[in-house]
């Protein structure tokens, strides 16, 4: 889909705050506001814009770190779908938050959310694993995220780093 420059425009600024007023919005591309929603709207229903969400330090809510993994998936193609059903075998468990086709060592990275480093480790096992076309898997934790999205994460967290002197 051809986009004009506004479009992009407003696709760029929604990208980097979604909860903008769309007054403001308006505002910053120089169109008014009708103007601004029915643009918004056609992006919309359009798709180009899938869906708004938060980005959540869950860290900071007791009870709910969980666990994030990366795992590579080395996998079989199938003959006239490549990778696109063993893809949508792997998107499908609820677990899944992310799955991209790679180049490189391996062919899948899922990203997967858990309750723990064992519940992480019984997806892989016993459901990932087990599908007929996945040949093998690495699993990698995340340990702690300092950007995401664009977003870095614990920027107050300069000023408590201990310094050893020599």
């Amino acid at each position: 889909m051809k986009l004009s420059e506004k479009e992009v425009e407003i696709i760029e600024i929604l990208e980097k705050d979604a909860r903008i007023p769309m007054e403001t919005l308006a505002k910053m591309v120089e169109l008014t506001v009708e103007e601004t929603e029915a643009i918004v709207k056609k992006l919309e229903e359009t798709k180009v814009i899938v869906q708004y969400a938060a980005l959540v330090d869950w860290r900071k809510v007791d009870g709910h770190e969980g666990v994030t993994a990366m795992i590579d998936v080395k996998v079989t193609p199938k003959r006239g779908v490549g990778f696109d059903e063993v893809a949508e075998r792997i998107y499908r468990f609820p677990e899944v938050k992310s799955v991209y086709l790679m180049s490189g060592a391996y062919d899948l990275s899922v990203v997967i959310e858990g309750r723990s480093m064992s519940e992480v480790a019984q997806f892989v096992s016993e459901k990932l694993s087990t599908l007929d076309s996945v040949i093998s898997t690495t699993t990698h934790f995340i340990l702690k995220k300092y950007k995401h999205d664009g977003t870095v994460f614990d920027q107050g967290d300069q000023d408590r780093r201990i310094v050893v002197s020599p």
